[in-house]
């Protein structure tokens, strides 16, 4: 896969430090699944973050601190602990492998469990279709489908908006975009993304704030589309 885009550094940073949404989250790990070069600057994050907290001075702990919490964690049968922990771990060596497509990312794929033609979508107008993953928390998450030549309506955006291209391609003011590139965006960023390819277009998408649509009839389907 010859990926040309990849995330900013303070993406990358705050994937590293765990402080974004759920759905941002998701789309990151999606993308370090197939970029080498984004897993590297994720582990120098990682490194960064570490170094930082070895200069925070600690703070002394109450003298029964552990107790505490093995109290609240009701650790008193460790035999039936045990147990269950050796059940577990025999289930999953035992679980039959599952063979994943491969233009869906192994985390995406958990929320997924089936192929991308074979999932529920839904329609939005000519030539496209999208699935809500319904993650919760700010903004949306979805998959978005377009067909070859089918745009989205000229836009920008009132936060940040992180894409993945799982399938097929789209060009737009920043570039042409194929599988496996991410576009990174935040609120001063406008674009028009078209399908620029003879096969659909599927994207993962991300966002924490609506999408703020240029012209009068992106603003008109806006509500009845969710974006």
């Amino acid at each position: 896969m010859n990926i040309s885009h990849h995330f900013d550094d303070a993406t990358l940073m705050a994937y590293a430090s765990g402080s974004l949404p759920q759905g941002m989250a998701l789309l990151v790990a999606c993308h370090l699944h197939w970029c080498s070069e984004c897993r590297q600057r994720v582990q120098e994050a990682e490194a960064i973050g570490g170094s930082l907290l070895t200069q925070i001075a600690p703070l002394p702990l109450d003298s029964q601190a552990l107790d505490q919490v093995l109290a609240r964690l009701d650790l008193n049968d460790q035999d039936v602990l045990g147990d269950a922990m050796a059940e577990e771990v025999s289930a999953q060596i035992l679980k039959p492998q599952v063979q994943i497509p491969g233009d869906i990312p192994p985390p995406l794929y958990h929320y997924l469990q089936k192929p991308l033609d074979q999932l529920p979508w839904k329609r939005l107008g000519y030539g496209a279709h999208q699935l809500d993953l319904h993650l919760g928390g700010p903004g949306a998450t979805r998959l978005l489908r377009l067909a070859p030549g089918v745009s989205v309506p000229h836009h920008s955006h009132s936060g940040s908006e992180l894409t993945l291209v799982l399938r097929g391609s789209y060009t737009d003011e920043f570039g042409r975009f194929a599988a496996g590139d991410v576009a990174d965006l935040d609120g001063e960023a406008h674009h028009q993304p078209i399908v620029d390819t003879d096969q659909d277009c599927i994207c993962l998408i991300a966002t924490d704030a609506p999408l703020k649509f240029s012209g009068l009839m992106g603003r008109l389907v806006q509500p009845l589309i969710g974006l």
